[in-house]
């Protein structure tokens, strides 16, 4: 049970706010603001899927797609710890995130049949998803023990955990989208940016966990005499 909730946590709190769900929340409701009720909880709800299969074929496969173009664990375990590290450094400076978004246009439902690929673009990519929520998946499927773990009750476990962690971060992106304007109610700017602040210092840390993991490895790896 010890072992689920660290790679529980470890996955939501460094996920979370790289994918930033109470930062988007905004943009989301401006660029569904033309669509009835109904279509809004549609779209949210297939951003939260999209994003849960990106995130976890990041995760569980993103090491072996690497590794097969000839880059090392340890090397992918420095470069994606830098990643993190830099994600969360630029999240914990940032300045009041925006309710304005001019990459995309607005999202209509006057065309019922393309809910769905407006759901995957842009709502799903990049709003939600980017570049940054994907190497802080592939960063942390490396340093987990899919690769090597022998024990099928330990492969087990992290896998739940990570199942989970991912699935925490799907329903915060929902619910977030789905209540997006009360949640802005109730927190305020000055309360979404203390949350977020406190979330991008433990993204920090995990980056730095991350990358000195692959340094050491390295280390470990420099022929002796």
């Amino acid at each position: 049970m010890s072992q689920f909730i660290n790679i529980f946590v470890a996955v939501f709190a460094a996920l979370f706010p790289v994918v930033n769900p109470l930062g988007g929340a905004p943009i989301f409701v401006q660029m569904t603001r033309v669509c009835s009720p109904l279509i809004r909880a549609k779209l949210a709800r297939k951003v939260a899927i999209n994003g849960f299969i990106i995130l976890i074929v990041s995760m569980l496969a993103g090491t072996r797609i690497l590794t097969f173009f000839g880059i090392s664990l340890p090397v992918l375990r420095v470069a994606g710890g830098l990643v993190v590290t830099y994600v969360g450094w630029s999240i914990l400076h940032q300045g009041d995130a925006s309710a304005e978004s001019p990459s995309a246009e607005a999202v209509s439902d006057v065309d019922i049949h393309s809910v769905e690929a407006q759901a995957f673009y842009p709502l799903t990519m990049p709003l939600t998803v980017g570049p940054g929520s994907i190497a802080t998946a592939v960063a942390l499927g490396s340093q987990s023990s899919f690769e090597h773990a022998f024990n099928s009750t330990v492969l087990m476990i992290e896998l739940i955990g990570t199942i989970c962690g991912l699935a925490a971060v799907s329903l915060s992106v929902y619910f977030a989208y789905r209540y997006a304007g009360d949640i802005e109610r109730l927190l305020g700017r000055n309360g979404t940016n203390v949350v977020m602040r406190l979330f991008a210092f433990i993204l920090l840390c995990i980056g730095m966990q991350i990358m000195w993991l692959g340094i050491r490895e390295l280390i470990t790896g420099l022929p002796h005499g």
